[in-house]
């Protein structure tokens, strides 16, 4: 699962990208949603949008440190207006955390796009985490705190151990506990992980220390992206969100309303993705 040939999986990502961007006419951005505030545990409040001219749309997490303020303070929206989606795109790659913020929302734009070009049905009949089915005995492993899970998980008598970046959250619970030392999480059967770790630069940490889980998941609106790479390094299923009613999230974006009935949840499932040669295939016959 460690990187191959010493790219990192970011580096691998942004390659497929060019690669969508080579198979035909690429689009531009056409526009940035930002929530009016930003607020921990709020789905609708915790990302953003970046939209292409043909009315693709890829999420990324905005509170990673003081991204969020300073997206509100710059208005991105007019700068990158325009802006060939594929130049954004590589800002993935960027040091600047808002760069890279909106660049990953770009990355997941063109693979929304091309998911649809190719002719890919994203599978949002099935529940992302639904196939974790824990067990009696199994040691389960997340990577941020999927808080309506844990009863699930420790009522059958299964332990559970969650790493987290923040340290106030670290401690004791009953039947679980929260750690920030990745290695704790060797030997977990189970790992469900968030897709900010695309975004934070810790996913090939966090992939190495979890090599021995059988069932491996990232879940999150984050999880917009061509999943090759992921799977590659031993992820299982990759959960994303798409959206499905551009002007209905547009508009409660605006508003500072949820949007997620704009929205569905979907599963690419590693045993049942066709791959991204495949897709490519499709586009150019």
């Amino acid at each position: 699962m460690k990187p191959q040939g010493g790219r990192t999986f970011a580096h691998e990502l942004l390659g497929r990208i060019e690669a969508i961007a080579a198979l035909g006419p690429a689009p531009a951005v056409a526009a940035v949603h930002l929530p009016l505030a930003a607020e921990e545990g709020s789905r609708e409040s915790e990302f953003c949008g970046v939209e292409l001219d043909d009315g693709s749309i890829g999420l990324s997490f905005v509170l990673l440190g003081d991204t969020f303020a300073r997206l509100r303070r710059e208005n991105p929206a007019e700068s990158v207006r325009g802006m060939p989606a594929l130049e954004l795109a590589r800002a993935y790659l960027d040091a600047d955390p808002v760069r890279r913020t909106l660049g990953f929302a770009a990355v997941n734009a063109i693979s929304q796009r091309f998911f649809r070009q190719a002719g890919y049905a994203l599978d949002t009949a099935s529940d992302s985490i639904g196939s974790l089915d824990p067990r009696p005995g199994e040691r389960i492993g997340m990577v941020g705190l999927f808080g309506p899970l844990v009863p699930r998980i420790v009522g059958v008598g299964a332990s559970l151990v969650v790493l987290e970046l923040q340290a106030h959250l670290a401690g004791e619970h009953e039947g679980w506990r929260v750690t920030l030392d990745p290695a704790e999480l060797a030997g977990c059967e189970k790992v469900l992980c968030t897709t900010t770790v695309l975004l934070n630069d810790t996913l090939d940490d966090v992939l190495t220390v979890v090599r021995a889980a059988r069932w491996l998941a990232l879940v999150g609106p984050g999880g917009g992206c061509v999943p090759d790479g992921l799977f590659a390094r031993g992820v299982t299923l990759l959960g994303g969100t798409t959206i499905v009613d551009r002007d209905g999230f547009a508009d409660a974006v605006a508003r500072g309303e949820a949007w997620g009935r704009f929205a569905r949840k979907y599963v690419i499932a590693r045993d049942r993705y066709p791959g991204f040669d495949a897709l490519a295939g499709a586009l150019r016959h």
